[in-house]
Formats: C-alpha cells, sequence, structure tokens
C-alpha cells in the first residue's frame, strides 16, 4: 500500500468548489441581515422624529397663554399667539402648526408678529416636522385641546392637553354716570 501525504488537484478543487458554495449563502445572509437592520434603523429614526414632532405640538399647547385660533379645514391651522416654549430660542413666541398643500408636509413656523400667508420679511423659522400626514386635527373648548395626528401609513398620535386657561379678557374701563343735575320743583299746592 502506498501512502498519501497530500491532497490531489481534483480534491483541492472540489473543496475549493464547496467552500465557495458556503460563502456564498453566509454572503447572502449577511447582506440579508443589513438590510434589514438598515431598514429598521430608517424606521425608528421616523418613529422617534414623528414623537419629537408630536412632543414638540404637545409642549407648544401646554406652554401657551390660551390664546389659541383653529381654522378648520381638509387639515387644521392651528396658531398659538404667545409660547414659552420656542425651539429658536425666543423669550416668547407666536407658533402656527399647518399643513402645505403640496406634498401634505406638517410644519412649524416660530417668530413674533407675523400672520399667514407669510410675507417676505417675516422673520420666522419655518420646520418641516414629518411628512406626509394624513390627518391633523384639532379640537378645542375651554381648557382643553384634542390633537389627532397620523403621518400616511402609520399609527396615528391623540393627546389631550388640559388646563389650559384663556387669555384673560381684556378689562373695561367703566366710565363714571354723569350725575343727575337736580331741577328745581316748585312744589305743588292743591
Amino acid at each position: 500500500m502506498q501512502s498519501r501525504h497530500g491532497f490531489t488537484l481534483l480534491e483541492m478543487l472540489i473543496a475549493t468548489a464547496l467552500l465557495s458554495l458556503v460563502l456564498i449563502g453566509l454572503y447572502g445572509a449577511l447582506d440579508m441581515q443589513r438590510r434589514s437592520t438598515r431598514h429598521l434603523f430608517t424606521y425608528l429614526t421616523q418613529a422617534l422624529t414623528a414623537d419629537r414632532g408630536a412632543m414638540v405640538l404637545y409642549r407648544d399647547i401646554l406652554q401657551s397663554d390660551g390664546n389659541i385660533t383653529l381654522k378648520n379645514g381638509e387639515f387644521d391651522r392651528l396658531c398659538l399667539e404667545n409660547t414659552s416654549h420656542s425651539l429658536h430660542g425666543l423669550a416668547s413666541a407666536k407658533v402656527c402648526w399647518i399643513v402645505a398643500k403640496e406634498g401634505h408636509a406638517l410644519l412649524r413656523i416660530e417668530g413674533n408678529g407675523f400672520r399667514l400667508p407669510l410675507r417676505s420679511g417675516d422673520g420666522v423659522e419655518i420646520d418641516k416636522v414629518m411628512a406626509p400626514v394624513s390627518l391633523f386635527d384639532v379640537q378645542k373648548d375651554k381648557t382643553k385641546v384634542l390633537v389627532g395626528l397620523q403621518k400616511t401609513h402609520r399609527d396615528p398620535y391623540v393627546f389631550v392637553v388640559q388646563g389650559i386657561e384663556p387669555p384673560p379678557k381684556p378689562i373695561k374701563k367703566k366710565t363714571k354716570p354723569k350725575p343727575k343735575k337736580k331741577s328745581k320743583k316748585h312744589p305743588k299746592t292743591f
């Protein structure tokens, strides 16, 4: 019997082919795992962004002076005349939340002394909070604000902000009634 001390060329080729098949399978699994991780990261980033947007809206309403105006339509428009919650370093700001007609992006507009529609020269900051949205509905009563917000193909956010004090009504100056002139009446005689 002859003893063998090595592998033949055919055995090496077969081993290399089998190793190549195993490596191709491992690469496919690794690539699928990498795509899945990237998709999960994108989803979590979008969810976190939407969560932050809902939290900013909640804080805007909570820290407002109660002077809130709503315009209802396909998408509502919410304006807070004065809130101490500022993303851009203002001591107090006017903040409006609107949905853009094009692209249905939820926008947050912050500044002082502006009116909608905006004019050039209005010193405002506009932040795109989320897009596209399929629901932005706001309801208000005397002390509560109910918000429904939904990014397209995502779960909706619904929250209530309670304890909103309406702004104090301006005090009207009371005018003193003019004193009646005393008329000199002559006593009646009978």
